[in-house]
């Protein structure tokens, strides 16, 4: 099966709160593609979809959260409620990394995880994005819109439960992101899909 999902730093939406959006709708579709596949055909869409979410929340925690603290009228309320949502799903999604999609349990778990993934987009959508689009320029969310395809770019692939801030994800998110990408070229190398 061909990738038929853009890669997340190249997508070209100007405006963050576009390009977020867009990336929501994405990871939406990514979670139907790997439920629609045959059981012993679900590693690789899996993996595209655990790819995807680690790096668009990485780049949320590096760019969005702390622009939204600083510009937005209670933006760190905001932003606690959102990082509390991604430290669970990355929690789960780190789960059923470890599980593999062959494991009985994963279906459920792929389950509750789009179901919190996918009320977290919802969350972010009303509380936040609404918020930055109304109390920022264009040019700051163009500003910001390039800053996360930078930071999509240097993003970890694979999800780091306990690193949802811009600092921690600014320490360990480059070594972690060397270490995951080298994963990731081995096991493409080796033929492996877990």
């Amino acid at each position: 099966m061909t990738d038929v999902h853009p890669v997340p730093e190249l997508m070209k939406e100007g405006d963050v709160v576009d390009l977020l959006v867009h990336q929501h709708a994405v990871i939406r579709d990514m979670f139907e593609e790997v439920e629609r596949a045959a059981p012993g055909e679900r590693h690789e869409p899996f993996r595209r979809l655990v790819r995807m979410l680690a790096v668009h929340e990485t780049a949320e925690e590096e760019i969005v959260h702390p622009y939204t603290r600083l510009r937005v009228d209670g933006g760190g309320e905001i932003v606690a409620d959102r990082l509390k949502e991604e430290h669970e799903a990355k929690r789960m999604l780190a789960m059923l990394d470890d599980l593999g999609p062959e494991h009985s349990e994963f279906m459920p778990g792929l389950n509750r995880l789009r179901t919190a993934v996918l009320a977290h987009a919802r969350a972010e959508e009303r509380y936040e994005f609404t918020r930055l689009r109304a109390e920022t320029t264009t040019a700051e969310r163009r500003a910001m819109a390039l800053g996360v395809r930078a930071a999509l770019a240097m993003a970890p692939t694979r999800p780091h439960p306990g690193v949802e801030s811009m600092t921690r994800n600014l320490l360990f998110g480059p070594p972690t992101a060397i270490v995951d990408r080298a994963r990731d070229l081995i096991r493409q190398a080796l033929g492996r899909k877990g």
